[in-house]
C-alpha cells in the first residue's frame, strides 16, 4: 500500500473512533441521568476513556506518519506502539472502575429507574459500535496499523460490554436488581484481559519483535528463488508502524562479478519491496566460501 493511502485510511479511522466515542458519551450520559444504573455509569466511564484513547491515537498516527528526519532516520512508526501502550493503561483504568462500580451496586442494591430508556440507548450503542468496528477491521486489514488495531480491540470489548449492560437492564426491568452490579464486574474483568493483550502486543513492537514466522519463511523462499543464490543467513526482521524492516546476508558464488551479484540483490530487493510494502530492505552479499554451513537458513 502506498504511504498516501495508508495515511488517509488510518487518519479517517482515527477521527471515526473519536467521533463515535463522543456520540456514545452523549447518549449514555442522558441514559444514566434518567436511570441511575451503575452498569450504564460504568459504560459511560468507559466511553470517556475511549475518547481519551482515541485522541492519543490521532496524535500518535500524526507523529507516526511524519517522514524520517536527521534525528529519526528509521521514521516515527514507533509512536503507534506507544499509543497502544497508553491505550492499554486507559483500558485497564476503565476496567477497574467498572469492577468497583459493580461492587458498589451490589452492596447498595439500588434499583434501576426507567430501564426501558436504558435498553434503547444500549441497543443504539451496540449498533453504532458494530459499524465502527467493521470499518476499523477493514482499515487494519489494509494497513496493518498497530494503533488502529488496538483501538478496534477495545471497541470490540465495548460491544460485549454494551450487550452485558443491555442484559443487566433487561433483568433489572423484571426485578433482578443484582444483575446491574454483577454484569458490571464481569465485563470489567473481560476488558482488563483485553488491555493486557494490547499492552503485550505494543511492548513486542517496541522491543523489535520479529515478523511472523510465515512472513520470514516467505522472505527465505523468495531469496532461494533467485538464480545463482547459494543460501542466506543472518535474517533480521522487525516492524515499526506500517514499515517492515528486513535485513539479510545473501550467499553467492565466489567468482561472480560484482555487477552480477548486485543485479541479483536488486531483483530480490524489488520482490521483497513489492511483497511487504512498505518495507526498508538491506541485503549484504557474501562469497559462499566464507560462510559456515551451520549458519545457513534452510529453504522452507
Amino acid at each position: 500500500m502506498q504511504q498516501a493511502d495508508y495515511s488517509k485510511l488510518v487518519t479517517v479511522a482515527g477521527w471515526a473512533a473519536a467521533s463515535t466515542a463522543t456520540l456514545l458519551i452523549t447518549i449514555k450520559l442522558i441514559a444514566w441521568f434518567y436511570t441511575g444504573s451503575s452498569s450504564i455509569l460504568a459504560s459511560l466511564t468507559d466511553s470517556l476513556m475511549d475518547v481519551a484513547a482515541s485522541v492519543i491515537n490521532l496524535i500518535a498516527i500524526k507523529v507516526a506518519l511524519t517522514p524520517a528526519d536527521d534525528d529519526h532516520k528509521f521514521g516515527h512508526g514507533k509512536a503507534e506502539s506507544l499509543a497502544g501502550l497508553a491505550q492499554a493503561a486507559f483500558i485497564s483504568g476503565s476496567a477497574c472502575l467498572l469492577i468497583l462500580g459493580g461492587f458498589n451496586a451490589l452492596i447498595k442494591g439500588t434499583p434501576v429507574q426507567d430501564p426501558g430508556l436504558g435498553i434503547w440507548v444500549m441497543v443504539a450503542s451496540i449498533v453504532i459500535t458494530v459499524l465502527l468496528v467493521m470499518f476499523q477491521t477493514y482499515v487494519v486489514k489494509k494497513t496493518g496499523s498497530v494503533a488502529i488495531k488496538a483501538d478496534s480491540l477495545h471497541y470490540k470489548s465495548d460491544i460485549f460490554m454494551n450487550a452485558a449492560v443491555l442484559l443487566a437492564l433487561a433483568l433489572a426491568a423484571i426485578g433482578f436488581n443484582w444483575a446491574d452490579g454483577v454484569f458490571a464486574i464481569g465485563v470489567g474483568g473481560y476488558i482488563l484481559f483485553g488491555a493486557w493483550q494490547i499492552g503485550r502486543e505494543s511492548v513486542d513492537s517496541l522491543m523489535d519483535k520479529t515478523l511472523l514466522p510465515e512472513e520470514e519463511a516467505q522472505i527465505i523462499e523468495l531469496a532461494y528463488q533467485q538464480a545463482k543464490v547459494k543460501g542466506l543467513h543472518d535474517l533480521r526482521t522487525r516492524q515499526s508502524g506500517s514499515t517492515k524492516f528486513i535485513q539479510l546476508h545473501l550467499e553467492l558464488d565466489d567468482h561472480l562479478s560484482l555487477f552480477d551479484a548486485h543485479e541479483i540483490a536488486d531483483k530480490l530487493e524489488a520482490q521483497l519491496a513489492q511483497t511487504f510494502a512498505p518495507a526498508d530492505i538491506i541485503i549484504h552479499l557474501d562469497p559462499v566460501s566464507v560462510v559456515k554451513p551451520a549458519s545457513r537458513l534452510a529453504r522452507p
